[in-house]
């Protein structure tokens, strides 16, 4: 008898019906960057042929726990069509995602859809960008940031673990980081001590729930960056 796949409930059936392609990614290497930061290989088996990358472009994973599976957002690390390979980043804390990927190894089959990532560039190209995210957000932090190949970036980034600041961080932005305290306060204060007329910058902004509506009314009403040049989206609930 075939085993039976668990159930994706109601969000499962959501998605079909939106038309999300569907895709597996089999596990081929592991990376631990610290206890708290883990990077995950792939075989990307057609998932690279069948959908072009963008900065920042992310699935939804869908993972195991018990009879159920939950999706949850990762952004594409190092996608190489030729190869067939990319790379997953997890943030480690205790939730269904991470302790999939803490226990997974190479053989390992990770489903996943492709809907909703649809992310571009600005055009034309913006004066600068300010970019404030955390390390669930690093990844497509680190995709935009190679994307824009050197512009004016200034760069906030929360570390929950002291060795968060060792993560790396592409290109050569200036970058701020901000230990978490008060559910994000911190971070909240930093960027605003640290505003300028920024008009003609753009401003993409993914923490969590919270902090993410703070910062961003932040950018438009502190550094004057109009709502339109803006992308916000919370990555996490706190």
């Amino acid at each position: 008898m075939a085993e039976q796949k668990p159930s994706r409930g109601l969000t499962g059936a959501l998605v079909k019906l939106w038309r999300g392609g569907e895709y597996q990614l089999k596990v081929i290497g592991r990376t631990e960057f610290s206890e708290h930061y883990l990077r995950l290989h792939f075989d990307s088996g057609v998932l690279l042929d069948e959908c072009p990358t963008h900065p920042t472009m992310w699935v939804r994973g869908w993972f195991p726990d018990g009879g159920r599976s939950h999706q949850r957002g990762y952004t594409l690390v190092n996608p190489d069509p030729q190869a067939r390979t990319v790379d997953i980043d997890f943030a480690m804390h205790d939730g269904v995602a991470t302790r999939w990927a803490g226990a997974a190894r190479p053989g390992d089959v990770l489903e996943v859809t492709v809907l909703g990532s649809n992310f571009r560039l600005p055009n034309p190209a913006p004066a600068g960008y300010v970019i404030v995210g955390d390390t669930a957000s690093l990844p497509a932090i680190n995709s935009l940031l190679e994307a824009i190949d050197g512009a004016p970036a200034r760069v906030f980034l929360e570390a929950g673990h002291a060795g968060d600041r060792k993560l790396p961080v592409a290109g050569a932005a200036e970058v701020t980081w901000v230990d978490r305290r008060d559910s994000g306060q911190a971070l909240i204060d930093a960027v605003r001590a640290a505003a300028f007329d920024a008009g003609d910058h753009f401003g993409w902004v993914a923490c969590d729930n919270r902090t993410t509506r703070s910062v961003a009314r932040l950018l438009r009403e502190d550094f004057a960056i109009p709502r339109t040049a803006i992308k916000a989206q919370a990555y996490w609930v706190a």
